[in-house]
């Protein structure tokens, strides 16, 4: 029998999950989307991300495949999931593409925003990481687009992430401010194991001053995680967008 495979646009709070993969003994949200999905559809079934997202990371949009014996009807999955699943996940769209369509390594960009609160908000401190000391904004930009020239980033990798190689290819790498809330947005091919907050808690310790430009290319051709800066706390990441090759979606999105 051949199987249909469907590709699932996803968002989640991550706050009460340990990331996205599942964890033995820990709840995550691919468990609980395999879980739910599976008794919807009466048969087993295992979603592939697009990637793994750490604690407590959240995603406005996220995609997983999926295979199935039968068609399914779109807009009714769409309606009867989403009664399903918990307050903090969500299915925003459901696609038939072509068998060989991987949520992961058919990825062409993904887009990652940090979220930096300048004021003590309690109504956004799940979502934005309150940073007490003063920002300038010209040096972030320097340091953005030290890192924007960057190919190898090692320096910025967990080691036990798993991945082959940390080459990436870096479209977009800014920083912005809206109110009293920092915003700093990245766009790669890929990303490895906690570079984003690895690279923001750099940076954000580049403008205070505590080392210069130099110091910061010398961190980057270390390859060395201890010469980098703490990584930010995860609540304040967004994995904000991914995008695909459009051929490999049998409708149009």
């Amino acid at each position: 029998m051949i199987k249909m495979r469907y590709f699932l646009d996803i968002s989640f709070d991550g706050t009460n999950y340990y990331g996205w993969q599942i964890q033995k003994n820990q709840i995550s949200v691919q468990e609980v989307l395999n879980e739910k999905i599976s008794l919807l559809l009466r048969e087993t079934i295992n979603l592939v991300g697009c990637g793994r997202t750490d604690t407590g990371v959240h995603a406005r949009q996220f995609f997983a495949h999926f295979d199935v014996n039968n068609e399914i009807d779109k807009i009714n999955f769409k309606k009867k999931i989403n009664s399903f699943l918990p307050e903090d996940i969500s299915v925003n769209n459901i696609y038939s593409v072509v068998p060989n369509a991987h949520a992961r390594y058919s990825a062409i960009m993904r887009t990652y925003r940090y979220y930096i609160s300048l004021l003590k908000d309690p109504f956004i401190r799940k979502y934005s990481f309150y940073y007490r000391y003063n920002v300038n904004i010209e040096l972030l930009k320097i340091g953005s687009s030290i890192i924007k020239n960057t190919k190898d980033f090692t320096a910025f990798t967990k080691t036990q992430g798993g991945q082959k190689h940390c080459l990436c290819e870096i479209y977009e790498c800014t920083w912005t401010q809206k109110n009293n809330v920092l915003i700093f947005t990245i766009t790669a091919n890929r990303f490895t194991r906690n570079m984003v907050r690895s690279i923001v808690g750099t940076l954000l310790e580049f403008q205070r001053g505590k080392f210069d430009a130099d110091y910061l290319k010398k961190i980057i051709d270390s390859k060395d995680r201890k010469m980098a800066s703490h990584s930010v706390p995860p609540y304040g990441l967004f994995l904000e967008e991914v995008k695909y090759p459009t051929d490999i979606f049998l409708e149009s999105l």
